[in-house]
């Protein structure tokens, strides 16, 4: 007997133990987070298989850019074809986080020379360079950010093929001196976002359909190959 396999969707009560903020929080230093990056599908392939590279300009700098708010991502890139945007699901460690909340702040390029790991601008700040007022964020470092899914694309046989990639290029997780991960504590799974306490494991596996890295604890997994 064939089965086949459309996901599930479940609700928690213990919220509190997913790594994810509402975007007006600010992020604690160390802390690892859900964020979401938009680009074109030729760029996504290449990030998943070699990862990110830092933007050589931008207003804050050097570093990637991206946002917990993923309406921010689905504008990107901007002036492109709605149907080449791709919207990354990533984990972040944000490291040393510095707050940039108002146009010519004195660190606005050099956060990361003063010892931080990265910018985050909060959304409605007021900053001239930030029209939409949404939630932003630079991480120095191009390995502290990581591919966990994909949040949206407008095809959905695209959004397959890159979950598949995915599948087939884990990132190795961030050994940074001082993190989660690095300092021994619980840290958080990279399929589910949940934190993993001691003594509890996250079983991981790929989905029948669609190929996709899943983990029992998450809330929701919906395969594209089958839905």
């Amino acid at each position: 007997m064939s089965v086949s396999f459309f996901g599930w969707e479940v609700t928690y009560d213990d919220a509190s133990h997913r790594g994810e903020l509402g975007e007006s929080q600010e992020p604690k230093d160390k802390g690892v987070y859900t964020m979401y990056h938009g680009t074109s599908v030729a760029a996504a392939k290449t990030i998943i298989t070699s990862g990110f590279q830092q933007s050589t300009k931008g207003m804050l700098g050097k570093g990637v850019y991206v946002s917990r708010n993923q309406k921010k991502a689905e504008r990107y890139p901007l002036n492109s074809n709605p149907n080449d945007r791709v919207v990354l699901e990533l984990r972040v460690h944000v490291g040393r986080v510095k707050r940039i909340d108002k146009d010519n702040h004195p660190m606005q390029y050099t956060w990361n020379a003063n010892g931080y790991d990265t910018a985050w601008v909060p959304p409605k700040c007021g900053m001239m360079s930030v029209p939409s007022g949404l939630e932003e964020d630079c991480v120095f470092d191009p390995s502290r950010v990581e591919v966990t899914g994909i949040a949206r694309a407008a095809d959905g046989n695209i959004q397959t093929q890159l979950q598949q990639l995915i599948a087939k290029n884990p990132r190795r997780p961030w050994k940074g001196k001082g993190d989660a991960h690095g300092s021994g504590n619980s840290g958080v799974c990279p399929l589910c976002k949940r934190k993993i306490l001691q003594g509890h494991t996250h079983t991981t596996q790929q989905c029948w359909g669609c190929g996709q890295n899943i983990c029992i604890l998450m809330t929701k997994h919906v395969c594209p190959a089958t839905a």
